[in-house]
């Protein structure tokens, strides 16, 4: 930039006016954007004192710095990246549109840069990789749980292995040798108790038994005197009739 142009853009800035609606900041309906006063009694319009300027021959910049950026170059929009062809890199310089992403801004920054065109929205786009890198051993590792659970072979591998080793010692086994021997002489103690009670009652009975056996003979040691006394009687062949 010469230093011309650097004159004529202080210029500029020195005499620019600005110029306001009539009513601006009175009326919150009203904008600030210039409307041309038209009303019969209007005070801007007759050129009062403190009521405003009016666009007039003299207010504008220079012509040949108007529409230039502070800069000292005139600014081309850019959408893409054929748009960056066949620009002036002394006078012309690009804005890329808000519109477009990141992907294609760094690919429009990268050709702009390696060329030489002055970039007046320039940014600064961080890397996608960059984030999710910290996110990778996240993923990892909820792979390898998925990986743990479909391998459900494994897992009964490790059910018994513990098995194995909660083998019974030898102390343990004797105590439970000991109390099996317990429970059963419990067991025969029980068993034992009703089969004396059946026999204290089927005692009396063979006694019962004894007694008329005995009581038998007795009948016959009665009766036997008594078959004696009865005389036999002789036939008159002499033969005894009872032999």
């Amino acid at each position: 930039m010469t230093t011309e142009t650097k004159r004529l853009i202080r210029v500029r800035t020195e005499k620019g006016a600005v110029f306001k609606r009539h009513g601006f900041g009175t009326k919150p309906q009203l904008s600030d954007s210039w409307r041309k006063p038209r009303g019969q009694h209007n005070k801007q319009r007759e050129q009062k004192k403190a009521k405003g300027n009016l666009p007039k021959p003299g207010f504008g910049s220079p012509v040949a710095v108007r529409g230039m950026h502070p800069s000292g170059f005139f600014e081309v929009l850019v959408f893409t990246e054929k748009d960056l062809e066949n620009l002036d890199v002394k006078t012309q310089a690009i804005r890329i549109s808000a519109g477009v992403g990141a992907r294609k801004r760094k690919a429009i920054q990268e050709k702009a840069a390696a060329s030489g065109i002055k970039i007046l929205n320039a940014r600064v786009i961080k890397e996608r990789v960059a984030e999710e890198t910290p996110a990778e051993p996240a993923k990892d590792t909820a792979k390898a749980k998925k990986g743990t659970k479909e391998a459900p072979a494994k897992k009964s591998v490790s059910k018994v292995a513990p098995a194995k080793k909660k083998e019974p010692t030898k102390a343990a086994a004797s105590t439970k040798s000991k109390s099996a021997a317990k429970e059963t002489e419990k067991k025969g103690e029980k068993t034992a108790k009703p089969k004396a009670k059946e026999a204290a009652k089927t005692a009396p009975a063979k006694k019962s038994s004894a007694k008329t056996a005995e009581k038998k003979p007795a009948s016959a040691a009665k009766k036997s005197p008594a078959e004696k006394s009865t005389p036999k009687k002789k036939s008159s062949s002499g033969v005894k009739k009872n032999e």
